[in-house]
């Protein structure tokens, strides 16, 4: 019997790895920090709360917000963005208010090997076998198709191979791994004919019925929006409508605020300036005070991310060459003294508690849920400061990003990615209380979480309207000529697609 860990070896195979029931172990799977924590109490306790008991809470503290239209929001499944995770940022402003803010969010989200174990948890009873078994296996039961099972990713090969066992436990039955690096000349997976194919050792490729999907670096070069053969979890329409496209997340937030405002509900998120061209980017960071974030729209994974708090950092990121044609610009969130003040928006981070030196860092949170038929379930939850602690005035030079970047994983070259796990902080009993959350911060985050993953949902819907990708509709609304020409077709087979 192959053990999942297997996967774990640093270079990609150029075949799918075979993984059995039965083969899940938690020891491969979790940070060893993690099997050594205990759950937060008040973590536990939100994880169990109902969305029932969610929305009328946070209905009581915001008396504007419709009850009923929440509850809605909370409880109806989504067609396309059925897991996901997003980044938040606990704010206050001038005025000392604090609330949860956006900062992106994410259609392949990593977190499940982050989450102290339950105390009664055993291995096949996972926050991994939890969430596929309300998310993903019966939506794939649902589906039918011809074919085996498989787990496709290009990075995370710890969680990625948990998912792998986790899904042959649950269907008692083979499930093939495969790592689907982008511009691989000859990878182990390929669409052909609308369905997902799979090299397996022996050479065979084996058709695909239901897959989970991991791939994150340009996923739409290798997969098409929408393919009718395989059931796929998440489609590619779902990054493109937001989950990997900051651009179009930007414009799904706007719809869904303008359809949910008279009922009390928002996605917040920092000031954005979208369709940017490189030209223009100074005139835009001056506009807000000297101090913006400038951001690829279809990167993740902490790249392509520029803090500007200086005339060197902009200098930087205007001499260096860009791959895509357009950008964002947002507001940044600093410290009280050095955050952008635009439209009466500004922002700044609450921080974490100070420690016994009186300093605080820049933190986030990521909050992983998953939608099942009864609605939203938090899957998992993790949160990561920055390295440096936030200065009370301004970061000259090249400084900021070390006080406000969270980001942990590390680019080691082509396909190789690390992760810093020293800035990370669990829900544990020692590193969530200083965080300086409490449970209606968590609600909090919970809705805005939702309530993001819904606009983008909506906004897959609307490109998928006509049972296939509108293409034409999606030039209109994101005419980024650099990204529309990655995205392949589903009538094309991948083997001759060219990235």
């Amino acid at each position: 019997m192959q053990k999942a860990n297997a996967a774990q070896k640093d270079e990609a195979k150029l075949c799918a790895q075979s993984i059995e029931p039965e083969s899940f172990e938690i020891e491969s799977h979790y940070y060893n920090r993690v099997l050594n924590a205990q759950r937060h109490p008040l973590v536990a306790s939100f994880m169990g709360l109902t969305n029932k008991v969610i929305a009328a809470r946070y209905c009581h503290l915001h008396p504007a917000t419709d009850e009923k239209a929440l509850l809605e929001l909370l409880t109806k499944p989504k067609k396309f963005f059925r897991w996901s995770g997003a980044d938040l940022f606990s704010v206050t402003d001038d005025n000392g208010k604090k609330q949860m803010i956006v900062i992106e969010t994410n259609s392949c989200p990593s977190g499940n090997k982050s989450l102290p174990l339950s105390n009664d948890q055993i291995d096949k009873d996972s926050n991994y076998h939890r969430m596929l078994s309300l998310a993903f296996w019966p939506r794939a039961k649902e589906f039918g198709g011809h074919g085996v099972l498989a787990v496709i990713y290009d990075k995370n090969d710890m969680e990625n191979s948990g998912y792998a066992a986790a899904l042959a436990d649950i269907s008692e039955e083979k499930v093939y791994l495969v790592k689907w690096n982008d511009n691989d000349p000859d990878p182990p997976a390929k669409i052909e004919n609308s369905q997902l194919w799979v090299r397996s050792a022996s050479g065979e490729w084996l058709p695909v019925r239901a897959c989970f999907r991991y791939v994150t670096q340009r996923p739409w070069t290798r997969i098409p929006p929408f393919i009718r053969k395989t059931f796929v979890f998440n489609p590619i329409v779902c990054c493109l409508a937001g989950g990997r496209n900051k651009m179009c997340a930007d414009k799904a937030y706007e719809f869904f605020n303008h359809k949910y405002y008279k009922h009390g509900l928002v996605v917040r998120t920092p000031v954005t300036i979208r369709d940017v061209y490189k030209r223009e980017v100074p005139i835009w960071v001056k506009s807000m005070g000297g101090f913006a974030v400038i951001k690829n729209p279809y990167s993740n994974a902490g790249q392509g991310v520029y803090t500007v708090c200086s005339q060197e950092e902009l200098d930087a990121f205007m001499k260096e060459e860009h791959h895509y044609d357009k950008f964002i610009v947002q507001s940044l969130v600093g410290n009280s003294q050095w955050s952008s003040d635009i439209k009466g928006k500004k922002y700044y981070h609450t921080g974490t508690i100070p420690n016994r030196q009186g300093k605080s860092f820049c933190a986030d949170l990521r909050l992983m849920i998953c939608s099942t038929d009864k609605g939203f379930r938090v899957v998992s939850m993790y949160a990561r400061r920055a390295s440096v602690a936030l200065s009370k005035e301004p970061p000259v030079g090249m400084e900021s990003w070390s006080q406000l970047g969270t980001n942990l994983s590390k680019k080691l070259g082509l396909n190789k990615w690390g992760t810093d796990t020293r800035r990370l902080m669990l829900m544990d009993s020692r590193d969530f209380n200083r965080l300086g959350l409490g449970l209606d911060d968590l609600i909090d985050a919970y809705v805005q979480t939702v309530n993001a993953v819904s606009a983008i949902d909506d906004m897959a819907c609307e490109l998928m309207k006509s049972g296939k990708f509108d293409r034409t509709l999606y030039e209109s609304v994101n005419a980024d000529q650099a990204l529309l020409k990655e995205i392949i077709d589903e009538d094309k087979n991948t083997s001759a697609a060219k990235t």
